[in-house]
């Protein structure tokens, strides 16, 4: 009998292991494909199999599938990556191709341009942030001023809050934008950018898979200018009323986008007009949101995302009611981490879901404002909300590190310490 497959279009280097883990224990065996199979660790120590590809190249994957489909039955295939959201958009051509379940590749292209995104949003009467759309030095000086500052700057297409930038004066809108246009930042695309009204007040989210509306959840974000989360807590306190429209809002971006296929993860701000739409992207909001989820209901929406990917009968049925958080670790300085303990001691605290370390001694460090920045986390769960609490604070107390700044390192030591940005050990969301 032929293996029923189960085709990831490149990996992701927080919830690709559990996509495959998750596939394994549905009977499936996960095949990757990847311009780059290399880049993601658990491929090798898990010995999945993984064939190299040139991802952007419809074609090309095709041509692969096609192969493939001669040795094993295809139940499905679905995908995603840690640098934009671009690869999803052809999992759906793929899907279609190849007459399997699968997103709206048109629906997918439109979210992940985060300017049309806005233009459709807005079309629809969704409360959005007032944006603009710029290509150069001058489009950003002319839209900060309509706007007005505090603004914040952003790539058009990307993820993980790579690029994304607060600007509360003129001096950093200049830094900024010369950061993002004078080849620091690395582009997917053509450089364009968002230039948006800072839109203050708590940072929820809300996980949807078809269109139903899983849960919301809330986010703590470090000091400005950056937007670094902290910490991640699941579900959000809120009052009927506040829990009704940002319901009420998530079903409309829905609509307006042409969503409702699988897997959707919408931010939003809380302001004194109600929710307002920060981004809506269209797929499953990366570690450490699945398992806080599924900490705090019971749901696996990964496995549940992979059986509705190969025409099986979804479950979203909750088992319990738990308050899940996650703790974010951050470094408050570049440098060579010279030691970092009590992961061990963490892990070991009642009511410890997870303790994650994504870095280990003489391991670089350098901040770039985003995703990258975590070293790690730690998870709790418990059924009060007063409770899971209690219990991440102590098992956070219980990590601590020592970093030696770079300065305090010779030239030769320095420059050979300093990390590949483009692939670096941070890029997890």
């Amino acid at each position: 009998m032929a293996r029923r497959a189960l085709i990831l279009v490149e990996g992701h280097r927080s919830t690709g292991l559990l996509y495959v883990k998750a596939a394994q224990r549905l009977g499936l065996h996960p095949i990757t494909l990847s311009a780059d199979p290399a880049r993601y660790d658990y491929l090798a120590a898990e010995n999945i199999e993984s064939i190299r590809v040139h991802t952007d190249n419809l074609d090309a994957l095709i041509r692969e599938c096609s192969r493939l489909r001669a040795t094993c039955d295809i139940a499905g295939i679905t995908g995603f990556t840690d640098l934009d959201d671009s690869a999803y958009a052809t999992v759906g051509e793929l899907c279609r191709y190849f007459v399997l379940p699968g997103p709206n590749p048109a629906s997918i292209e439109r979210c992940c341009d985060k300017f049309t995104q806005r233009q459709l949003l807005a079309e629809a009467g969704i409360p959005i942030p007032a944006y603009r759309l710029a290509v150069n030095a001058t489009d950003v000086e002319s839209s900060a001023a309509e706007i007005g500052l505090p603004v914040v700057l952003k790539p058009a297409v990307g993820s993980g809050s790579s690029g994304v930038q607060l600007c509360r004066n003129v001096d950093e809108l200049a830094e900024h934008t010369t950061y993002l246009l004078g080849g620091q930042h690395i582009w997917q695309s053509p450089p364009r950018i968002l230039v948006e009204e800072f839109v203050e007040g708590p940072l929820y989210w809300a996980d949807i898979m078809g269109d139903q509306i899983i849960g919301i959840g809330i986010a703590d974000f470090g000091p400005p200018p950056h937007f670094v989360c902290r910490q991640y807590t699941y579900p959000a306190l809120l009052t009927d009323d506040e829990h009704r429209r940002i319901v009420d809002v998530s079903l409309s971006c829905l609509r307006a986008l042409g969503l409702g296929w699988g897997p959707t993860g919408i931010e939003f701000r809380w302001t004194n007009r109600g929710p307002v739409v920060i981004e809506v992207n269209p797929r499953l909001h990366g570690t450490p949101t699945p398992e806080l989820i599924q900490l705090a209901c019971g749901i696996d929406l990964i496995t549940e995302h992979i059986k509705l990917a190969i025409g099986e009968k979804w479950v979203l049925r909750r088992r319990h009611s738990h308050t899940a958080a996650a703790r974010m670790l951050v470094a408050d300085r570049d440098g060579a981490l010279d030691w970092i303990d009590g992961d061990s001691q963490a892990a070991a605290v009642p009511g410890v879901a997870e303790v994650k370390l994504y870095v280990g001694p003489k391991t670089p460090i350098v901040r770039h404002g985003d995703y990258r920045d975590w070293i790690g986390y730690v998870i709790a769960a418990s059924p009060s909300s007063a409770r899971t609490k209690l219990i991440l604070q102590h098992a956070v107390a219980l990590i601590d590190w020592s970093i030696i700044p770079f300065s305090a390192l010779g030239e030769t030591q320095q420059s050979a310490q300093q990390p590949d940005i483009s692939f670096g050990v941070w890029q997890w969301m």
